[in-house]
Formats: structure tokens, sequence, C-alpha cells
């Protein structure tokens, strides 16, 4: 007989989460911590922050919708700092296939291209996880819509000749940074 948890992880459509939820969802999967200290690398000074800011609240609200979604559980507690014992959480099974999964998913929209794919690269480097396959997908997945805005560009006229021309460049420039990059 096949268990609920063994059947969740075979059905592998990945969760409707915000950027802030995968975040979150990321930084618990590196092993049992709690909100706290999440808020900490997610702050202005952060390691994570110095990508993408998530103010307490947020973490404690995105940690609540994550574990309503059994990506998350609790796993005990640990002595706080000086204060009262913080309650730990870790990824289920079903989180860690999740946010696995995520990590390699090339970002789908330029708009998204600096927080989300710098996020995913800091994540892989933090995990000692080679970011070339993410790298590779993420050039396969640009390269046509690149194409795409160039046809666009030479057809556009007034603002949106400035909109695409921004859009292409920007896309560019990705394309370029993503050459640079060697793990």
């Amino acid at each position: 007989m096949r268990t609920q948890e063994a059947s969740t992880l075979e059905c592998v459509e990945p969760p409707a989460l915000s950027f802030t939820e995968w975040l979150v969802l990321a930084l618990v999967a590196e092993g049992p911590t709690h909100g706290f200290a999440i808020a900490r690398l997610t702050a202005a000074s952060g390691p994570v922050g110095a990508i993408w800011q998530v103010s307490k609240p947020l973490v404690y609200r995105a940690a609540g919708r994550l574990s309503e979604l059994g990506l998350i559980h609790p796993a005990g507690t640990a002595p706080g700092d000086g204060g009262p014992d913080r309650n730990l959480i870790a990824a289920t099974p079903a989180g860690l296939a999740a946010v696995n999964a995520w990590l390699l998913q090339p970002v789908k929209h330029i708009r998204d291209i600096r927080s989300e794919l710098l996020v995913k690269l800091a994540l892989l480097d933090r995990a000692g996880v080679s970011p070339r396959p993410l790298l590779d997908a993420q050039r396969d997945h640009l390269a046509p819509v690149v194409a795409g805005l160039e046809r666009r560009l030479e057809e556009a006229t007034g603002f949106d000749r400035t909109l695409a021309s921004w859009r292409y460049e920007t896309a560019q420039a990705t394309m370029r940074f993503l050459q640079s990059v060697n793990p």
C-alpha cells in the first residue's frame, strides 16, 4: 500500500507560491531553522537580502502558508539568543521536492530576472550546487524571447518602440550575463 506522502510526491504539480514563499521555502529546505533566522538572512544586511528583502512579518506569513500547504512542518525548538526558545521548522519531502524543482526552472519573465534569477543563483551557491543546469535552461528559454523582441522592435513605432527597445536590451544584457557566469 502506498502512503499518502508517496502519492503526493508523484503528483509533481508545483504549488502556486509567491516569490517570497519560494524564497522562504528554499531557506527552510537548507535545514531546520526558525523564522527569525530567515528574517536575518533576508534583511537588507543579510546575504540574501542584498538581492531580495523580506520583512519578518512576511517571513512568518509565508511560513504559515507553507505549513498549511504541507511543505514545511514543526521541527522542535532551539534556544533563543538571550530570549525565548525558537520554534524550528523544516521542509517536508514534498517541500524539498518542490524547491529543488523550482531552483532549476528558468525565470519566465524578463522583468523578474534581476530578482528571481539572482536569488536562485545565490541559493544554489549556498547549497554548493552547480548553477549550470539553471543557466543553460535560462539561456534556452530566453533565446526565442530575444528573437521575438528583435522582430517586434523592427516593427514598433512611438512608445511601443521605446518599450520594445527596453525589453530587447534587457534580454540581450541578460544573455551576456548568462554567458559570463562561469560556475
